[in-house]
């Protein structure tokens, strides 16, 4: 018997790609870079902002004032700061509730919901209630929650040993790669769903694949009844 259920936020409950990308390109403006396109925003994120943005920004570029202030420091630790900045004054711009997500977490009342993030908690809790969605969950982990974050398994093992639940009475509902293999190394099935920032083909390794978010209650309700 399935006793909690573990959710992805970004690509999964919520498309955020909007404001996410909005951010990212106001962080790399002082560097002269690209602007970067929702697409392509959706191929990057998923293992936690820092990562991505050093990994855009020149190391070797000087910092453009434009009238704009720009902090000291490395070039990616002022392009987080630009980030951070920018992206907590501008959470819910644009970001949406994929369909059928409220109706399901209703019907899934009687489970132990649980949010697994890479986005920093107390932006996930904020996005979450902002939304209306925040109520259908007992916990919100963040990047900043637990010491390490997806793909490594510790945050849905964490959520394991707090719920006293064992590994076939969890299960997974993600968009990427990273919830997929955060799961595997658990020992957890997963469930991929293919409207958010993935390609279905990047999710061939998930138990269980839906287009409609759903379709989780179909799995759900034949996990328990097996």
């Amino acid at each position: 018997m399935l006793k909690l259920l573990i959710f992805d936020l970004d690509g999964t409950l919520a498309d955020t790609s909007r404001d996410i990308t909005d951010a990212i390109n106001y962080a790399l403006k002082p560097f002269g870079v690209k602007e970067y396109t929702v697409e392509e925003t959706k191929a990057m994120v998923g293992s936690g902002i820092s990562r991505l943005l050093a990994s855009l920004v020149p190391p070797d570029a000087a910092a453009r004032h434009s009238g704009e202030k720009v902090e000291s420091g490395s070039n990616a630790e002022i392009a987080l700061s630009r980030f951070l900045g920018y992206y907590a004054e501008h959470l819910l711009d644009n970001t949406t509730v994929y369909p059928h997500v409220e109706t399901t977490l209703a019907r899934l009342g009687r489970y132990t919901k649980a949010v697994v993030s890479n986005k920093r908690e107390a932006y996930s809790r904020e996005i979450l209630q902002g939304l209306g969605l925040l109520e259908y969950f007992d916990v919100v982990l963040g990047s900043d929650s637990v010491q390490e974050k997806k793909p490594s398994p510790v945050p849905i093992l964490e959520l394991l040993k707090r719920f006293n639940a064992d590994k076939d009475e969890a299960l997974v509902t993600g968009d990427s790669n990273y919830d997929i293999e955060a799961a595997k190394a658990a020992g957890v099935k997963v469930v991929a769903v293919t409207y958010g920032f993935r390609s279905r083909e990047s999710l061939k390794d998930a138990d269980f694949i839906i287009d409609r978010f759903d379709g989780l209650l179909d799995i759900v309700s034949g996990i328990d009844g097996a």
